[in-house]
């Protein structure tokens, strides 16, 4: 049976509530799911969940201890050292094959950067340290639309410093090959443009004209299926309509919100261009309500199903 990772995120937040939750759902595909994390935090999660430990579930423990400052809700460096131990843990795990997937609970930016962990903003760039990738991209999936990112923890301004001609093909090449690797043959990548209304001819801004539109005409050259820049307004529309199978969106906002005004439950984080399959939850760490058992756990269950689908060779 399919063996799956699961880290538990950060011990304050919502992470080990969720993971047992969804565990225990009647929907979560069959598979061996290993564990990874403090077993304090495990428990702590099963109490939250007011559920029992999973029986057919194994902990890989991290063995962090509980901070005397614990609380839940709370930033602190332990938690942050605990979830990136589990992360780390699980991809060398995914990477010697011991689980042929893992699937990321949230962790807390400000946590890990307290832990001392000043250059890793998030799991992808966790996992391009450990393996060394130098081009990685998010893809956030739900039901009817598929969105890459160009860049993801980059402020507003410095995304449009990075939508150049160069860094456009590079993510149009690497979501061609991926998607085309997990089963997508000769996928319909439309691209986003940065500009209101596409930039109106130069109007409204240029990258349209002397960065985008360039790297789409480089990749259809190399027989990659890419359309674009089309309105940020009315691109994603469209592929929900079925025209398009994937949206390269410019910067993080751009994409997130498409997709998770469009269905945020069911949304799914993959990461690309990683040599491991790596799936998420599309949320963060909910401090506000972690604690208080009422963690919805259906994007635990839909990021397993989707960790499962693409060990399996195939693309949800």
């Amino acid at each position: 049976m399919t063996r799956i990772g699961i880290t538990l995120g950060d011990p304050a937040g919502i992470g080990p509530e969720v993971a047992i939750k969804a565990l225990n759902a009647a929907d979560v595909p069959a598979a061996d799911y290993v564990l990874y994390g403090p077993a304090w935090a495990l428990q702590l999660g099963a109490d939250q969940a007011g559920q029992s430990l999973p029986v057919n579930c194994e902990l890989v423990d991290v063995d962090v201890p509980r901070p005397p400052d614990f609380q839940i809700g709370k930033v602190t460096a332990a938690c942050g050292e605990a979830s990136v131990a589990a992360v780390e843990r699980c991809a060398r795990d995914a990477i010697a094959g011991d689980v042929a997937a893992m699937m990321t609970c949230p962790l807390h930016k400000e946590a890990i950067h307290a832990a001392g962990y000043v250059d890793d903003i998030g799991h992808q760039e966790i996992l391009a340290r450990l393996t060394g990738a130098t081009i990685t991209a998010t893809m956030l999936m739900t039901p009817g639309m598929r969105v890459v990112h160009l860049s993801t923890h980059k402020s507003l301004i410095e995304a449009g410093r990075f939508v150049t001609c160069e860094n456009v093909l590079d993510k149009l090449r690497l979501c061609h090959d991926s998607l085309t690797a997990w089963g997508l043959g000769n996928p319909r990548i439309a691209v986003a443009a940065l500009n209101p209304h596409g930039g109106e001819g130069g109007l409204l801004g240029r990258e349209e004209i002397d960065e985008i539109a360039p790297a789409v005409r480089a990749a259809r050259e190399l027989n990659i299926d890419a359309t674009g820049p089309l309105p940020a307004d009315s691109i994603f529309n469209r592929a929900i309509g079925g025209e398009f199978d994937v949206v390269l969106a410019m910067y993080h906002d751009q994409g997130h919100i498409a997709i998770k005004v469009h269905n945020f439950h069911e949304s799914v984080t993959a990461t690309l261009g990683i040599p491991l399959i790596r799936t998420s939850v599309d949320h963060g760490t909910a401090f506000d309500i972690a604690g208080k058992g009422i963690a919805d756990a259906t994007g635990a269950v839909a990021a397993l199903r989707a960790a499962v689908a693409l060990a399996q060779g195939s693309l949800v």
